[in-house]
C-alpha cells in the first residue's frame, strides 16, 4: 500500500468512534446515580488522557517542522518531548495495569515514533512503502496489546483508529514537505480531533473497566 493511501483507514476511525463513545446517557436512576458519582473523577483523568495525546502530535509536529527546516538543534529539543511524552503516556495506564504493562506501552509508542521518523526520513517511494508497513504494523500491535488489557477496547477498532493516526502523521509529513501549508493546517485539526477521539475511548473504557477507581 502506498502511504499516502490511508483513507480507507480514516473510514474505520469514523466508524470506530460509533463503537467506542458513549451512545448517551443512561436511562434507569440506578445507573444515572453511578454516572452522577463517577463523572468527576472520569472527566479529571480524560482532560489529562486528551492532553497527553494532544501533546505527542504536538512534538511529533515540531520534529518533522525542524527536520524540513535543517534546525538539528530544534528537532533534538523537541524529540526529547516526545519521548517524555510517551513515558507520560505509558506511566498513565500503570496505576492500573502495572509496571509491565507500562513498559510494554513505551515500547510500542516508541516503534511508533521510529516508524514516523522512517517516514520522514524515506527519499524514495520503497523507503515511503517500507516505513508505512511499519507504522501499520505498529498499529496493529499496540491494538492487540490494548484489546488485550481491556475487553472494552475492540482490537479491530482500535486498529482501525490508530491506522488513521498514523496516516495523518505520513499526510502531514507530505504536506509540511510540499510546502502545502493551508492544506496542513487542516489535516492538524483533524490530528487533534483524532486525538480526542482515542483519548476519549480509552478513558471511557478504563473507567468501565475499573469503576472502583473513579467512585
Amino acid at each position: 500500500m502506498r502511504p499516502n493511501h490511508y483513507f480507507p483507514f480514516v473510514a474505520l476511525a469514523l466508524s470506530a468512534m460509533a463503537v467506542l463513545l458513549p451512545s448517551g446517557p443512561a436511562h434507569s436512576a440506578e445507573s444515572h446515580h453511578a454516572h452522577s458519582a463517577t463523572t468527576a473523577s472520569v472527566v479529571e483523568t480524560n482532560a489529562a488522557m486528551r492532553d497527553l495525546w494532544l501533546g505527542h502530535v504536538f512534538w511529533v509536529r515540531n520534529v518533522v517542522e525542524s527536520t524540513l527546516s535543517d534546525n538539528s538543534a530544534a528537532a533534538k529539543a523537541a524529540e526529547e518531548q516526545v519521548v517524555a511524552n510517551a513515558k507520560q503516556i505509558a506511566s498513565a495506564i500503570e496505576p492500573f495495569y502495572g509496571k509491565e504493562a507500562s513498559d510494554k506501552l513505551f515500547g510500542l509508542l516508541a516503534g511508533h515514533y521510529g516508524a514516523i521518523k522512517d517516514y520522514l526520513a524515506a527519499q524514495t517511494p520503497a523507503a515511503q512503502d517500507r516505513a508505512w508497513t511499519k507504522i501499520a504494523a505498529n498499529a496493529g500491535e499496540i491494538a492487540v496489546f490494548l484489546s488485550g488489557a481491556n475487553p472494552n477496547l475492540p482490537v479491530d477498532t482500535l486498529r482501525g483508529l490508530l491506522a488513521a493516526h498514523g496516516g495523518h502523521h505520513v499526510q502531514q509529513i507530505q504536506q509540511l514537505r510540499a510546502k502545502d501549508y493551508a492544506a496542513e493546517a487542516r489535516t492538524w485539526d483533524a490530528m487533534k480531533q483524532h486525538m480526542y477521539v482515542i483519548a476519549d475511548a480509552l478513558t471511557g473504557a478504563i473507567a468501565k473497566q475499573f469503576p472502583a477507581k473513579f467512585a
